[in-house]
């Protein structure tokens, strides 16, 4: 059970990571009126590589962590996420703020999808209701077949299942790598995609004026996910999880306040069901009973923008 003070410490660490993950999807619509999504995406890794190796010179122990013997899987999993963050991103120019976050909560169904594949996970009645739900959430939301059928949510659903990619790879490094390690070769080589795809010559397209919305990108995306490592450090998963699905009704709201963006009901009711399935398997999970020896790779986690 969590008590008042563990659920306040929870939502505060929750608080950083839903504003940060809005503010990352802000500067990446200020940012674009000025510089490419590829430019973009370049800068945020530089950032981030700059941050990580001031941490390794402050610790200089850190440099041994870094060490892998599985590049290859490495190369394989970062470039399957820089894919998917230049489809997420250039879905933010085209669609709704609300919209691309609700499609996106579909990367858990995805997850669970590919899981027993490549992690032998089993799948169970809850897990397989998620998915269920996750699917009548999308076609609510995209709603194929009419009018207002965007086909730009396909770029955020595939962009979804790169995700799902990522973390599948992400949780079969954690058995040899640190996670140092994997946040470290995150960097360097979606830095040098990023060059390789963008050119270096943007460089001098940076001026001051795009200063604050280039240190937004680059930090933001960290600091959301070292919010959101301390909000599960300091609670149940079942408690942190749901005030992640905040980040819909926030984003809508900010969509509303600075694009004049209409608040969709589809788009609500679409969220609600994928939300619905992906509580129904996180209560069942929860109250599965553990088993004496654990030989099956745990399930995988969450976000990984």
């Amino acid at each position: 059970m969590t008590s008042r003070r563990q659920l306040l410490v929870v939502v505060g660490w929750m608080t950083g990571t839903l504003l940060s993950f809005s503010v990352m999807a802000i500067a990446v619509r200020e940012l674009a009126g000025s510089l490419s999504i590829l430019e973009i995406l370049a800068l945020r890794a530089f950032l981030g590589l700059l941050i990580i190796l001031a941490i390794m010179a402050a610790r200089p122990e850190l440099r041994h962590t870094v060490k892998t013997h599985r590049f290859g899987l490495h190369l394989f999993r970062n470039a399957v996420h820089y894919g998917s963050q230049c489809l997420w991103a250039f879905s933010l120019l085209l669609l709704p703020l609300a919209t691309v976050f609700a499609l996106e909560f579909t990367m858990p169904a995805w997850t669970i999808l590919l899981a027993p594949f490549f992690l032998g996970e089993r799948m169970t009645p809850s897990r397989i209701g998620a998915v269920f739900f996750g699917i009548a959430g999308v076609l609510v939301i995209v709603r194929p077949g009419m009018d207002t059928f965007q086909p730009a949510a396909l770029m955020v659903l595939a962009a979804a299942f790169g995700y799902a990619i990522n973390i599948i790879t992400t949780k079969k490094l954690t058995a040899t790598d640190s996670t140092f390690a994997i946040v470290f070769w995150m960097n360097v080589i979606q830095l040098v995609l990023g060059a390789a795809f963008a050119g270096v010559s943007f460089v001098g397209k940076i001026t001051w004026d795009l200063v604050p919305g280039i240190l937004c990108i680059g930090t933001a995306g960290l600091f959301a996910h070292y919010c959101m490592t301390n909000a599960f450090r300091a609670g149940d998963a079942s408690v942190v999880i749901p005030l992640d699905f905040m980040r819909i009704p926030l984003i809508a709201v900010v969509g509303w306040w600075l694009y004049g963006e209409a608040l969709d009901v589809y788009v609500f009711a679409g969220a609600g069901l994928i939300i619905t399935g992906i509580l129904w398997n996180l209560r069942s999970e929860t109250r599965r009973p553990a088993p004496v020896v654990n030989t099956a790779p745990q399930g995988a986690g969450s976000d990984p923008r």
